[in-house]
């Protein structure tokens, strides 16, 4: 037989190591995926400090970044050493094996297969938990700032007497050092537990004790550690209560001590906590005794004593104590409550005064004369206007106006105010180029007169056409490369030529020459920005080259928040043009929700309102605090996307705490310049929020607010169908009893009794800081004996008046729509006047004009073509003389009243410079409009000198 193994079988396969040419390529191929991985990570972090650096904040990101750094390595550190000690001291402690049990045995596989590897083991679960507790604590970098960097407020809370800072600074701090050893605790209980039972030193079905003397002291110091931490958790939770919310009928998110809270959970508090120190000692006290006997008793009687004492014994003074006589027993509370949220919120100065609600006076022509300069009522709205910015400012389809408008003032005159931003979608072919090369920016700002439009009733242009030109000139940088509609990347300065915009010329073209912005000149930055944005064209596209620069983050709020990740911002940034450029004013807020017994409200509910939408959005949306201040005023330049952050509040504790953490990012309010100081204002979203707690705290007797008889609520808007709350409305007007001469620039709401429409309160704010009673609150309550029309109320008589009626059914015909414009609301001689201006959208035209002005004073109801009309009939009197009005920013000349030939020629001359004039501005014909301003003023320099001489004494004789 042959052998099997000498003949010819052919060639056998030799499996071996692989070449070295092959473990060279795969060992570059594992470096560089590491390498990659890493850069991928590195990324992130390297485009942050190269965008903090451009913005000259990298402060703000070395500080946030070391200060987790710190928190992680510490706690990281700490969490790893407690869990990684208590289970080499497990197996340490150990048993010596003996006969084994079948339990025994059959641990003794698992014991075996980890034998090699235990140190590694060890290791691995004490890094892993360490790293998820380290990341925990880094998230905690706010807390730790404010701890180590906290001011005293210079209050004390009526119940402990610690200052306020206790609670916002330091208990915040203290509750994540508990809740860090409690983690810390359980997870070395977990971890000795598992250890000792792996080893034997916990038994469950071998027979015998069922610990050794070794596992059970040191699973009672664990335990023991445990309830002394409960112990200081009993006593942080006393100081606690003063910060704690519950429900309570009186107010929603009622926060602070009541009678139970005092007399009841406090005491049991103070109790538990010497139960829980007793318990820990008789659990330490196991090293010795190593039995488990007291320990397990000790620890019954606690869990029994926090139910009995904790639970059931407050409940029984409820209900046998407090429900028979609350308004007695809860009074001294509901005292301290008022107090300290009425000072939490900045609403403790609020002046309320009675007001009577219906005209003091017959005087027709006095009512007439007061209409005019009680107020400078606003007619064109904001909120309904931008199409008719859109339609006639847009001029081309890739820029747009916000769907809000803002109001400001200038020369004294309410103004309504929009940038013309790019608009991504309307670019007529979109390419990566397109996008992100060419169009780079919006062209321009559009301003209208408040409280007059056209003879067609479009907005009567202040500043408009491309470029922009009109009362701010042309001079100014009109370049809008950082808006609130700005939120895509573009990449300026490079070989790639930007649209500037177009004229009847054609397309004008520019280059970038702002400091904003990283630069990309070199492939470190580039291959960065390619992977942080997902885009990889960055790395190689040849539009890029040298002096490239890549901008983002150019949204205001964003730019405001990244620099000050501190603050809260609100919602409504607003356009101004200061010194030459356009910039955004960002009002921002400090805010806490430790302070002790003010109570709570929810930011995104107390911010919203009709005109909440993706671009005016709520601030914070479920950040709950109970004390905010306006403490800061940020500007973003449009151009250079500078930030520039100003002490507001110089008496506020919380932002004295983070310009100590954040030093140098904040300048002294002495800093804000003249013309920047003319644009601020007070800001609706801390408006709203003080509202809604005014809302039930502008009553200060705790009777009375227990009762809820005064509670006023915030009206629904009635122009609107959603049934969400009226916004506030800016308008420049004086309030009764204002010391002011003039009319002041103020924010205004009304009330309602709470489930009535009738009119309870009219609440306007001083929103001018140039005037000595920036952020006065006044507030008029009216009778409830004699009810006045609320807004809903009087939006439901203009729609049901059959005279009127008709008139908007007329205007509805041919497909129209009737839209209703803001619903003014104006105290005056005693009475409430309404003004509300209508707006007709005729078939085939996209934007509304205004044609109808409805006015309602006592009683009296007017339907007109103009304010000035509707207000002659209201009142049953012509308005006054008219001053001559000379353009916007010439001030205001009262006429002579001689009746002198010259003087009269004089002033129809000037008349009609001022109507030609008007007309100039209309047309863009700027000469024609510098030729009327000059005739003008030579009309009324002839009238003035005519009337000096008319007026002069005559030579004796």
């Amino acid at each position: 037989m042959p052998d099997r193994g000498s003949g010819p079988s052919g060639p056998r396969m030799r499996v071996g190591r692989p070449s070295r040419r092959s473990r060279t390529l795969l060992m570059t191929l594992g470096v560089l995926a590491v390498l990659g991985m890493a850069f991928v990570m590195f990324a992130g972090f390297w485009t942050d400090w190269l965008w903090f650096r451009s913005v000259k904040y990298s402060t703000v990101f070395t500080t946030t970044l070391w200060t987790r750094v710190g928190l992680f390595a510490v706690f990281g550190l700490l969490m790893a050493g407690a869990v990684g000690l208590n289970m080499w001291l497990a197996h340490r402690l150990r048993p010596p094996l003996s006969a084994m049990s079948m339990e025994q045995q059959s641990l003794d596989r698992y014991r075996m297969s980890i034998a090699p590897y235990k140190k590694w083991l060890l290791l691995g679960i004490a890094a892993l938990v360490g790293m998820v507790a380290g990341a925990s604590a880094a998230g905690q970098w706010k807390t730790w700032l404010m701890y180590v960097n906290g001011v005293p407020f210079g209050r004390k809370d009526p119940q402990f007497k610690l200052d306020v800072s206790f609670y916002t600074f330091d208990l915040p701090w203290y509750r994540f050092l508990l809740g860090f050893g409690f983690a810390a605790v359980i997870l070395s209980v977990i971890a000795a537990v598992v250890v000792h039972y792996l080893y034997g030193g916990l038994r469950v079905t071998s027979p015998g004790a069922r610990a050794t003397a070794a596992a059970t002291g040191h699973l009672s110091v664990l335990l023991g550690l445990f309830v002394t931490l409960k112990a200081v958790a009993y006593w942080l939770d006393r100081y606690g209560l003063a910060v704690k919310s519950s429900d309570f009928k009186a107010a929603d998110n009622w926060t602070g001590l009541r009678y139970v809270d005092a007399n009841a959970y406090l005491p049991a508090k103070t109790i538990l906590v010497a139960i829980a120190a007793i318990c820990a000692v008789l659990f330490f006290a196991t090293l010795w005794r190593r039995t488990w006997q007291l320990p397990v008793i000790g620890f019954g009687l606690m869990v029994l004593s926090a139910i009995l004492i904790g639970g059931l014994y407050p409940a029984i003074v409820q209900k046998f104590q407090v429900q028979p006589n609350e308004q007695a027993k809860e009074a001294p509370y509901v005292e301290k409550n008022i107090k300290a949220t009425r000072d939490a919120y900045g609403i403790d100065g609020s002046d309320v005064k009675d007001y009577p609600g219906v005209p003091q006076t017959d005087d027709k022509a006095k009512l007439r004369q007061a209409a005019g300069t009680t107020a400078s009522i606003r007619i064109l709205d904001p909120n309904i206007v931008s199409p008719a910015f859109q339609q006639l400012q847009q001029v081309k389809g890739y820029y747009a106006f916000p769907s809000t408008l803002a109001v400001d003032r200038y020369s004294a005159q309410d103004t309504v105010i929009g940038l013309r931003e790019l608009n991504i979608s309307g670019i007529p072919k979109n390419n990566w180029i397109n996008d992100h090369f060419k169009y780079t920016h919006g062209y321009g700002v559009v301003a209208a007169k408040g409280t007059s439009v056209d003879s067609q009733g479009a907005p009567d242009f202040t500043q408009s056409d491309l470029p922009s030109k009109g009362m701010f000139g042309t001079d100014f940088e009109q370049r809008i490369y950082y808006g609130e509609r700005t939120t895509q990347y573009s990449i300026v300065g490079g070989p790639q030529k930007e649209l500037d915009y177009s004229d009847d010329k054609g397309e004008k073209e520019t280059s970038y020459r702002g400091d904003s912005g990283v630069s990309l000149d070199n492939p470190v930055n580039r291959a960065a920005y390619a992977l942080a944005f997902s885009e990889p064209q960055i790395l190689y596209s040849g539009a890029i080259g040298d002096g490239s620069r890549i901008l983002y983050n150019r949204t205001p709020k964003e730019r405001v928040e990244a620099v000050a990740p501190w603050l809260t911002i609100d919602g409504a940034p607003y356009p101004a043009v200061i010194d030459g450029r356009v910039k955004w004013i960002v009002d921002a807020y400090t805010t806490t929700n430790g302070y002790p017994y003010a109570s709570r409200t929810t930011l995104g509910q107390s911010t919203a309102d009709s005109l909440t939408n993706s671009q005016r959005a709520v601030v914070a949306q479920e950040n709950q605090v109970n004390y905010i201040r306006n403490s800061v005023k940020a500007t973003v330049d449009a151009y250079d996307g500078t930030v520039s952050l100003y002490q507001w509040d110089a008496e506020d504790p919380v932002l004295k705490t983070w310009m100590k953490a954040f030093p140098g990012t904040v300048k002294a309010r002495s800093e804000i310049s003249k013309p920047l100081m003319d644009h601020l204002r007070y800001p609706q979203d801390l408006f709203k929020v003080q509202r809604e707690l005014l809302t039930r705290y502008h009553v200060t007797d705790p009777q009375t607010f227990l009762s809820g008889s005064e509670a006023w609520a915030v009206p629904d808007d009635p122009t609107t169908k959603a049934g969400t709350a009226v916004p506030p409305y800016y308008l420049s007007m004086k309030m009764p009893g204002q010391t002011e001469k003039d009319q002041v620039f103020s924010l205004t709401t009304t009330f309602t009794p709470n489930e009535r429409d009738n009119l309870s309160a009219f609440m306007a704010v001083n929103a001018d800081p140039g005037t000595p009673d920036y952020g006065k609150i006044r507030i008029l309550k009216l009778p409830t004996s004699k009810p006045v029309d609320g807004p809903k109320q009087v939006q439901s008589k203009f729609q049901s008046e059959p005279k009127i009626a008709e008139s908007i059914r007329l205007l509805r015909g041919g497909d129209s729509e009737v839209e209703y414009g803001n619903l003014l609301a104006v105290p005056l001689e005693g009475g409430m006047l309404y003004v509300e201006p209508v707006y007709v959208r005729s078939a085939g035209l996209k934007y509304p004009l205004l044609r109808k002005v409805l006015v309602t004073y006592g009683g009296q109801t007017a339907f007109e073509d103009t304010l000035d009309k509707a207000l002659n009939v209201v009142f049953g009197a012509e308005a006054p003389t008219t001053p001559v009005n000379p353009p916007p920013g010439e001030g205001t000349v009262t006429p002579p009243t001689a009746q002198d030939p010259t003087v009269k020629a004089a002033l129809a001359d000037a008349q009609k410079a001022v109507e030609e004039a008007d007309k100039a501005m209309k047309a863009g014909d700027w000469a024609a409009y510098g030729k009327a301003q000059s005739d003008l003023q030579a009309a009324l320099k002839r009238a003035i000198d005519a009337e000096a001489k008319q007026s002069a004494p005559k030579p004796a004789g």
